[in-house]
């Protein structure tokens, strides 16, 4: 993404310092900014789909754009070329997001945010939410338990589901809250599959309490030892997964047209992977799950057959 979009060199909170009865001029239109963004969704790499053809075109727009400002924070971190900088990084993409929630912005992703912002009412919460998960990440995670694991996904995956719910005119509790069992389930499906390189960076997303019930320690787990107690380790996790999934469900019921597809697409992609680790024998070391055009067709006929 980064070659995509301008570094923070030239516009971090230095450039913050004008007056703000009169706030400069974008450095980019705001149709160079929506292009930038545009490319950053086209570029995603992973398995579950992002402004597709999908959205209509009327929020298509505000969606990548929200795409944009979570993916760059992501690389902050995650991104090798980030070390050492990392929250001074974050620090700095919190302060373009409330300028740009000020009506002020002069880098791509805010200038395309900042219309969205204006456009649809966005609130800060979900965004401000977002940061914090990836504040998480930076310096290394561990969650001794359940619930926490279940907190940390309440930033860093439900927030991106309340925004696209609030983009599509859903604003009711009861649609928000089968979201965000909906967006964990998506969540912890990515760091299954994901277990291998998380593990590498000192994430340890499997809960402390889990390890010690399966007697799988994280010196097992990132020396990809595969064995008995790990798969019953991740028969256990990919079981709890799913029923996030299924608890989500539901939502279905509650959206219409597009949203629908869409997000039948996002279930049923987001279970095949789960399907893929656990032929794999749960062996996500030597066979990372991915999804390929023969389960894109499996995908697409159990989203057209589904049954609420």
């Amino acid at each position: 993404m980064r070659a995509e979009i301008p570094t923070l060199a030239t516009a971090g909170p230095a450039a913050a310092t004008r007056p703000p009865e009169a706030p400069p001029a974008p450095a980019v239109s705001l149709a160079e900014a929506r292009a930038a963004c545009a490319r950053v969704a086209a570029r995603h790499y992973e398995n579950f789909p992002v402004a597709s053809i999908l959205v209509p075109g009327a929020i298509r727009p505000a969606v990548r754009s929200v795409y944009a400002f979570a993916r760059a924070a992501d690389d902050f971190a995650d991104e090798p070329g980030y070390e050492g900088v990392r929250l001074e990084r974050l620090a700095e993409w919190e302060h373009l997001l409330k300028r740009a929630f000020a009506g002020e912005a002069e880098h791509p992703v805010f200038v395309a945010l900042a219309d969205a912002i204006r456009r649809h009412a966005l609130s800060i919460e979900p965004f401000l939410d977002l940061l914090a998960a990836f504040r998480m990440d930076a310096v290394g995670t561990r969650h001794p338990d359940w619930d926490s694991l279940l907190g940390y996904c309440r930033l860093s995956a439900n927030p991106v589901g309340r925004l696209v719910l609030h983009l599509f005119g859903h604003r009711d509790a009861a649609t928000a809250a089968l979201s965000d069992a909906f967006c964990t389930g998506l969540q912890l499906a990515n760091h299954w599959q994901d277990l291998d390189i998380d593990t590498a960076r000192g994430r340890f997303y499997v809960p402390a309490e889990v390890l010690v019930r399966h007697g799988v320690s994280e010196a097992a787990l990132r020396a990809g030892v595969v064995d008995g107690p790990f798969r019953a380790l991740m028969g256990d996790l990919i079981g709890r997964t799913r029923e996030m999934f299924l608890a989500g469900r539901p939502i279905d019921s509650q959206v219409r047209g597009r949203l629908r597809a869409e997000l039948r697409l996002t279930w049923h992609g987001g279970w095949r992977v789960l399907d893929r680790i656990e032929a794999a024998g749960y062996d996500i070391f030597r066979h990372r799950p991915r999804l390929r055009a023969g389960d894109a067709c499996v995908i697409g006929w159990r989203a057209l057959a589904w049954r609420s």
